[in-house]
Order: C-alpha cells, then sequence, then structure tokens
C-alpha cells in the first residue's frame, strides 16, 4: 500500500479513475461547447468609432491608430503595463504573458495584426525589447490619451477611474475591500477597419486576458474569429475549410 505525506489526489483502481475522466470529458465537451456559444455572441458584438487622432511612437517614426493595422482589417492591441517613471521596475506579469505568446503568423492569414502598446517612452521601451529579445511590434502611446480612454492607465485627475467595466464603487463592491485604483493595468483591445475608419469592437482585461496567447484564441477576440466554417458567424463573414 502507498503512503506518502506529499498531498496527492485519491488512489483508485484504473476502472475507478475512468469512470471519473469520462465525467470529466463530459464536463470538458460542454465548456468549450459554452466557450463557442459565448464566442459566437462576441462575434455579433456592435463597434464604435473612432474619433480622435491617436498618434504612437514606434521604431520606424509616428503612426496613427489607422497605420497600425498595416493595411489589415483586424488590429488586436495588447496594453503591456509599463509607467513612464518605472526606471527599473518592469510588470512581472506582462512579461510572462509575453514570453508564453505562441506562433502568431497566421495572425496576418487571416488579416489581422497583432501589436503592443505602452505608455512608457519609446527608448525605455526599446530597452526592455532588446533585453528580452522580443521581436514584437511595441509602440509607445506616450503624451496620448491612448490609455485613459482604453482604461489601462488610471488617474482620477484625468478621467474618472474605471477598470474591467467597473468604477470605483462597483470594483470595491465586487472584491469586498478598498481598491486603488490608480496607476497603470493590463487589457487586450480590438479594433476593425473599414476604408479610413476605425473602430473599437472589444476590451478585455484582467484574467480574462490570461489565456489569449496563441493565434486562436487571439482571433476569438476579433470580428471575424477564427474564420472557419464550423464557427457560428453572422452571413456573409469570412470563412475557410476546417481542414486543407
Amino acid at each position: 500500500m502507498t503512503t506518502s505525506a506529499t498531498p496527492h489526489p485519491p488512489i483508485v483502481s484504473r476502472d475507478e479513475w475512468l469512470a471519473k475522466r469520462k465525467k470529466l470529458l463530459s464536463d470538458e465537451k460542454e465548456l468549450t461547447k459554452h466557450y463557442d456559444r459565448v464566442n459566437a455572441e462576441r462575434r455579433r458584438l456592435p463597434m464604435v468609432k473612432i474619433e480622435k487622432n491617436y498618434v504612437f511612437d514606434g521604431t520606424h517614426g509616428k503612426l496613427n491608430l489607422k497605420e497600425l493595422f498595416e493595411g489589415r482589417r483586424q488590429l488586436i492591441v495588447y496594453h503591456f503595463m509599463f509607467d513612464p517613471t518605472w526606471e527599473t521596475h518592469r510588470c512581472p506579469g506582462c512579461t510572462g504573458w509575453v514570453d508564453g505568446l505562441g506562433d502568431l503568423s497566421l495572425l496576418e492569414k487571416r488579416d489581422t495584426t497583432f501589436v503592443v502598446v505602452s505608455r512608457a517612452p519609446l527608448a525605455m521601451i526599446e530597452a526592455y525589447k532588446a533585453q528580452k529579445g522580443w521581436s514584437i511590434a511595441w509602440f509607445s502611446s506616450f503624451g496620448s490619451d491612448f490609455n485613459y480612454d482604453f482604461h489601462v492607465t488610471l488617474d482620477p485627475k484625468v478621467a474618472p477611474a474605471e477598470y474591467n467595466y467597473r468604477n470605483k464603487v462597483e470594483m470595491e463592491a465586487a472584491v469586498g475591500h478598498p481598491v486603488k485604483m490608480e496607476g497603470e493595468e493590463h487589457g487586450l483591445s480590438v479594433f476593425f477597419r473599414l476604408d479610413d475608419d476605425v473602430f473599437h469592437t472589444y476590451s478585455v482585461y484582467a484574467r480574462g486576458c490570461e489565456s489569449l496567447k496563441d493565434a486562436y484564441r487571439l482571433l476569438d477576440t476579433t470580428p471575424y474569429g477564427r474564420q472557419q466554417d464550423f464557427e457560428d458567424s453572422p452571413s456573409g463573414w469570412p470563412q475557410k475549410p476546417t481542414y486543407g
């Protein structure tokens, strides 16, 4: 008989394990179906026209929001926490998120561009990017309203604090204790281009970003989704065969 002080799952027979595993498989399949339903609902979200002319600093100069698309239809922006005053501190959560990104080459094949944006000046961004050996497209929003308007820089002196679609009162009611809603936060926002106009379609924050590290999960946040024929998408949405 196996005995150990190490915490571990219960030890059972193979038949008992198989019965439990099949029950879990049923729950996993339902979770997948629910995830598909949520994605279908997300693809039907309306969108809001961007009226401001946001300008970003990049490796090759200044670009506006439309130019970040690089001519593609959809744009995914990861809001990396990086305050201009952080001379030595770097957000470990955002760093780990970028470290965990998979092969995103499928995004371009699906008419989608992925970039990272932070409020720190470009020189600080470039130095950290070189230190990490990252090749991601990373832009600075320093001096613009972009971070404030998309609720990833919280400063009550600039705009009412809101994070994850909650103001300070709502956030404290949700978590059950006082919170300090100031400074940098992380999130992910999605934009859609129609000719010369840019629209905001979706933003997600906090733990909602945790699993968005591979091409399929990132595409799930966009209006067009994965563009595969098994998806429940509005009529006319681009769809490609699941196989071949």
